[in-house]
């Protein structure tokens, strides 16, 4: 059976309800004819700057989030530090917020008590992977061990248990990636359809979109298809359109970005003992304060502060 995209459903108690986050990404994902995009973000500023660009709908991504920290993406940022930072990305935006939850960093427990953390922060949704704990960043040498496919389907089943419609769920499959070919992918696929996800995610270290391109012939739209093209990047969007492939997910670039730019001017700093030659090559103060609203603090001093 075949999704069929659905227009977003008004409040019943009210005709003019404004939606909620997981109507907002069910309409990204599930429901939206047109090929929709999710911008990476792993803190609040970043957020901030993708809602400000257009976007309408939020990756909170583990790789960035974990590099964010500290840490390598090899589950050695914690569930709870996870959480912790999609907190600070929901709060300072009001996109919907899907989440790489990695495998759900343990069992179908883990994973149910991942999600049900994830929704109380206020993500709207989360993309799990059928990898085995600890996970490996997908792009990232050949250890990619997959968990068995009644196993995950039980995490997947878990998390619809405890969310409900409450939350997007979506089922990532690596088969791609730990070189299983696209025969295993496929029966995954039906296996995490089977199982209650909302959509899949496919995944490929190819330099070419042609593997998750031919998924998405072979699995005919039974479910909506996200895509993560960051080593596909020459491929055109207009193939995406025409496979009929739901959401691209840019996933990790305004963290690049943002060391590229960090790098590049603490190696003038460091060599020129100024900051003369890089001050009109980063953001202004007064655009910082643009970001995070100064202003609505000032007209809330006005408001609470000065006596009638």
């Amino acid at each position: 059976m075949q999704y069929q995209p659905q227009a977003v459903r008004p409040n019943a108690s009210h005709e003019y309800a404004r939606p909620s986050p997981v109507e907002k990404l069910r309409d990204e994902i599930c429901s939206n004819s047109e090929l929709s995009f999710l911008m990476e973000a792993h803190d609040g500023l970043s957020a901030r700057i993708a809602e400000r660009a257009g976007f309408r709908g939020l990756w909170a991504s583990g790789l960035s989030i974990a590099s964010s920290l500290g840490f390598r993406d090899a589950n050695e940022a914690s569930w709870s530090q996870l959480v912790e930072s999609v907190e600070r990305i929901v709060d300072s935006t009001e996109l919907p917020v899907l989440v790489d939850g990695d495998g759900g960093f343990g069992n179908f427990n883990n994973a149910r008590l991942l999600a049900r953390k994830l929704r109380q922060a206020g993500a709207a949704g989360a993309s799990l992977e059928d990898s085995c704990f600890p996970k490996l960043n997908s792009l990232i040498g050949d250890r990619h061990p997959l968990a068995d496919i009644d196993e995950f389907s039980g995490r997947l089943r878990a998390v619809k248990d405890v969310v409900s419609e409450t939350f997007i769920l979506v089922a990532r499959i690596e088969a791609l990636i730990a070189g299983h070919g696209l025969n295993e992918a496929i029966v995954r696929a039906h296996a995490y359809a089977d199982a209650g996800a909302d959509a899949i995610l496919i995944h490929s270290r190819k330099s070419s979109a042609d593997e998750v391109l031919s998924f998405a012939s072979e699995w005919g739209n039974r479910l909506p298809v996200v895509i993560v093209p960051t080593t596909y990047y020459r491929t055109p969007v207009s193939a995406y359109r025409y496979a009929r492939i739901s959401t691209v997910v840019w996933a990790n670039h305004s963290m690049r970005a943002a060391a590229a730019a960090m790098r590049h001017v603490c190696d003038s700093i460091a060599a020129q003992q100024s900051v003369a030659s890089i001050e009109s090559h980063i953001a202004s103060l007064p655009e910082i304060f643009d970001l995070l609203r100064y202003d609505e603090l000032a007209e809330s001093e006005k408001r609470y502060l000065q006596p009638r």
